[in-house]
């Protein structure tokens, strides 16, 4: 059955893999990109089945305009993706508080403003997907990406919040958490080169030079991960996080080692604040 989406940074790396794998599927489009000159091609092959719209996500309310026109357009919306989004590789010393603010506010912001727009519409209507694109970086970390990974966990709590509030009225809510793809992420991400403090040479200036070296190498295929995405949105009971990618699966079990290694070594000191005899 065709279904209606909303597709936010639509118009390169995995934003433009899912919109051609929707509308491969046969579904209807609307999709957003801050350059939807970019996505004229797509346009003229799909001309009965997308619309484009020009669309800065942490604008609210042209996020609102967004979610109005695709059901002004179609008459409802069944699935939001929340795929726009971008990271720099800096210390968190030497980023500026307005790049530091910049990218939370695409990373997350952009995601609440969508999910408010499009929310009410589906909780009337009790159906609808939202998925939105997370990082296996929001539940890991890595030096250099405090800004794009404190937003990156931001979107997986909000959205495992999100699906515990919605599942009643049967809309389903998933923070989709990939490894490294083979997009333009990574040439973004270590894009805006700064001379580096020398005490941070270790730790950020490693994860530079290991990126560099990754770059081209990632194992994750956006054109898989898209079609995950439109399987996805014909499933019911979904589960609020997903990781995807073997690196992926990899680098979150490696950290959730780490972490109950430190739970069992300081098991003594995190019971030790219980009133007695409670």
């Amino acid at each position: 059955m065709c279904k209606i989406w909303l597709i936010t940074g639509s118009s390169s790396g995995l934003g433009r893999s899912v919109l051609e794998a929707a509308l491969k599927a046969g579904n209807k489009v609307l999709a957003t990109a801050r350059k939807p000159e970019r996505l004229e091609g797509l346009v003229a092959q799909y001309a009965q089945q997308v619309r484009t719209f020009e669309l800065d996500v942490t604008d609210a309310h042209a996020s609102q305009a967004a979610v109005d026109l695709v059901i002004e357009t179609y008459g409802r919306l069944d699935v939001l993706v929340n795929n726009a989004g971008y990271g720099h590789i800096v210390p968190f010393e030497q980023t500026d508080d307005a790049s530091f603010r910049a990218q939370m506010d695409t990373n997350f912001y952009g995601v609440v403003n969508l999910v408010r727009a499009a929310l009410p519409h589906m909780r009337k209507r009790r159906q609808g997907h939202i998925i939105n694109i997370s990082s296996v970086g929001g539940r890991t970390s890595a030096p250099g990406l405090s800004a794009y990974q404190a937003a990156k966990w931001a979107v997986g709590g909000f959205t495992e919040v999100l699906a515990k509030e919605t599942a009643a009225f049967g809309v389903n809510a998933i923070a989709i958490e990939p490894g490294g793809m083979r997009t333009d992420w990574s040439a973004v991400a270590s894009g805006q080169q700064i001379e580096l403090f020398e005490e941070y040479q270790p730790s950020v200036g490693a994860m530079l030079t290991r990126l560099k070296d990754y770059s081209g190498t990632e194992v994750g295929d956006p054109r898989k991960v898209a079609d995950v995405i439109v399987d996805l949105a014909s499933r019911q009971n979904l589960p609020p996080h997903l990781l995807l990618g073997s690196d992926a699966l990899r680098v979150y079990e490696t950290a959730e080692g780490e972490r109950r290694r430190a739970a069992d070594e300081w098991r003594a000191v995190t019971t030790s604040v219980d009133i007695e005899g409670v």
